[in-house]
């Protein structure tokens, strides 16, 4: 009787024992944050933040890493001086008329015509009105540059598209268009 008696004990204590026992959690926590994080919402307000805003903006006069400033102002007077200062950083070596077609076609090609006569495929079916012929235009490598980077009336900048040096590539290759067309 006193073996049955031991047995029912024991396997008492057993069930108790392994009944609060839970597979998918452990019963104790000595680091919670390693097991439930702190998560933010994206593009949430939070106390963490200053002010309670979404994020924080970058420190005054940082740029991102592989960015070269363009020191030309987004004005009249800016591209006046781009015209009439800005030359090409780029070498012989450097430029390459395969990559400038290349990048031309891409970009430009689709309003400007693949000839730079004003005559893409938006200029025909008239989604743009007034896309400039180059022959008409004078321009200069520097306001080439200049309107590629910051972008003219209906034109948008391509400076988040182009590299330095492929927009140079570029303005390169439309005064080689520029010379074709006269």
């Amino acid at each position: 009787m006193r073996k049955v008696l031991n047995s029912i004990v024991l396997a008492g204590v057993a069930l108790l024992s392994t009944s609060c026992f839970d597979k998918s959690k452990p019963n104790y926590q000595f680091f919670p944050n390693m097991y439930e994080p702190v998560s933010y919402e994206t593009y949430s307000e939070h106390a963490i933040f200053p002010g309670g805003k979404e994020g924080l903006i970058p420190a005054e006069g940082t740029i991102k890493r592989g960015f070269t400033p363009y020191e030309i102002p987004n004005t009249p007077e800016g591209y006046a001086l781009a015209k009439a200062s800005l030359k090409s950083p780029l070498t012989a070596e450097q430029k390459n008329e395969e990559k400038g077609k290349e990048l031309f076609n891409i970009y430009c090609a689709i309003c400007h015509g693949e000839a730079g006569d004003g005559k893409g495929n938006l200029a025909k079916r008239e989604k743009f009105a007034g896309v400039p012929n180059y022959k008409d235009r004078e321009i200069t490598e520097g306001s080439i540059f200049h309107v590629v980077t910051y972008g003219i009336n209906s034109m948008g900048s391509h400076a988040n598209q182009l590299s330095k040096e492929e927009r140079w590539q570029v303005a390169d290759y439309v005064l080689k268009l520029k010379a074709e067309l006269k």
